[in-house]
């Protein structure tokens, strides 16, 4: 959208460092970004824009499987199943009537999020659905109608890209499809790739819902760390519970929140210092240390080296390995 990263980060508060830590980003994180979005792009509609433009190949595999369904519903459908590998969000797909006609009304919820989610994220997940449905089927697929919660006036960028009805000031965000619609036929249908994605898809999903709640917590640590170092009471709001009950279940498990921190270091300190890019004083910064001292001292705790002989051995390696 000609809007450099490095500014986009700037007007959403983030670490211009981000891209390379190689890190996860927050529900609020996220939000911070798609308002920033809109701010720099000065565009209504520029969640409609970016989805709209994308080349179908450049989706992770999660989302790219739905577009070699067999049809939109079960594009609908595998979209919905594998949406967590991507985001903290469900999709909610119900069938029902819509003014006496059969429908599918699709809705977005937030596990993580503690506030309204922006209007620029609405834009993008409903694009995509439409670009799912109208790629997928080859057809010019029109919604019933789209419900808009953001309030305002009638935005004919959006009634022109869904070609349907837009409702500003609705009690949710919802897009209604004609249930005849997801009966369309995919002519790219692909069963040989969807054998191929669906048991990865499925066993990535099954590990990352039967992750326990210490790995929760230090995925949580590492994806906080470089915006500072984060204490209990953040992790548990983050995570949806009281600071009580998380410290709680991390002692069941035999752990205590110190041990955690220090793991999510070193796992992260390890990551970071893969990138010959990153000078250690920066590490030490991303780790939440107040110098590099702290961080040399602790890091040869970890391993028995120091961060500098650490990442030299490594290049060592590769190099060997290439060679």
């Amino acid at each position: 959208m000609g809007i450099p990263p490095s500014a986009l980060l700037r007007q959403a508060r983030l670490p211009v460092t981000l891209p390379q830590t190689g890190q996860v980003i927050t529900t609020a994180q996220y939000f911070a970004l798609m308002r920033a979005l809109e701010t720099l792009s000065d565009d209504p509609a520029v969640g409609l824009k970016i989805v709209r433009s994308a080349d179908t190949a450049v989706h992770p595999p999660s989302t790219l499987a739905a577009f070699y369904a067999r049809d939109l519903r079960d594009g609908l459908e595998r979209l919905a199943r594998f949406k967590r590998l991507c985001t903290p969000e469900t999709l909610q797909v119900t069938d029902g009537l819509d003014g006496g006609r059969r429908s599918c009304t699709v809705g977005m919820s937030w596990f993580h999020a503690s506030e309204a989610e922006p209007s620029v994220s609405v834009d993008a997940t409903f694009a995509t659905l439409m670009e799912l449905a109208r790629r997928g089927t080859g057809t010019d697929v029109r919604p019933l109608r789209v419900d808009l919660a953001r309030p305002g006036k009638r935005s004919a960028a959006h009634e022109s890209y869904f070609a349907a009805p837009v409702r500003l000031g609705a009690p949710r965000d919802l897009l209604v499809l004609d249930a005849a619609d997801l009966d369309r036929p995919f002519p790219g249908h692909n069963p040989e790739l969807l054998a191929m994605l669906t048991p990865a898809l499925g066993a990535a999903l099954e590990e990352m819902q039967a992750r326990s709640l210490s790995e929760q917590v230090i995925l949580e640590l590492k994806r906080s760390l470089p915006s500072g170092r984060p204490d209990v009471g953040e992790v548990a709001r983050r995570m949806g519970m009281s600071e009580r009950t998380l410290q709680r279940r991390i002692t069941e498990e035999g752990h205590s929140f110190r041990e955690l921190l220090v793991e999510a270091r070193r796992e992260l300190g390890r990551r970071l210092l893969s990138d010959e890019a990153l000078e250690l004083d920066e590490i030490a910064f991303l780790l939440g240390y107040q110098d590099a001292t702290s961080f040399h001292r602790a890091f040869r705790e970890w391993e028995g080296v120091t961060p500098a002989r650490w990442r030299q051995l490594r290049s060592n390696d590769a190099t060997y390995t290439a060679h």
